[in-house]
């Protein structure tokens, strides 16, 4: 049940990049989690992408400056690795960048954070949901797909 929070400044991205990344930034949080690409992992990645109006945003605690993107990716706490972790992190950024036409010089413009939520304090539909319970569901999504 990842959730991906993706923070912008309004118009730093074009349309249509704004309008791919978040399915490619799933896609990539699929992987390194190691869940199976499928509708019923899809239904339950949300991404959403906030645009912050002009003047939202301040660089050094002064208004202005250059676009920065966060990327704020919540997951349930043992879903990663630090080797799924690191990987995650590259595959985001190399997004980003890529979405954003930023240079190799403007790599510190772009921020990705992990967050874990501890077991037992994540819910849907009313129930507490673990990630024991999701990796059941994964294993169940796999046979299906053989």
């Amino acid at each position: 049940m990842p959730l991906i929070d993706i923070t912008i400044p309004a118009g730093a991205l074009e349309p249509a990049a704004a309008k791919s990344l978040p399915d490619e930034l799933a896609t990539i949080l699929l992987r390194w989690e190691g869940a199976p690409d499928t509708e019923f992992f899809r239904e339950i990645t949300w991404v959403y992408l906030h645009e912050i109006p002009d003047g939202g945003l301040a660089v050094g605690g002064r208004p202005g400056g250059a676009p920065r993107y966060r990327v704020d990716i919540t997951v349930p706490e043992g879903a990663l690795s630090q080797r799924r972790k690191d990987g995650l992190v590259a595959d985001v950024h190399a997004a980003v960048v890529a979405a954003a036409g930023l240079a190799p010089e403007h790599a510190l413009r772009v921020w990705t954070l992990i967050r874990e939520v501890p077991v037992g304090n994540w819910g849907a539909a009313g129930q507490t949901i673990r990630f024991a319970d999701l990796k059941k569901s994964a294993e169940r999504e796999r046979a299906a797909a053989s």
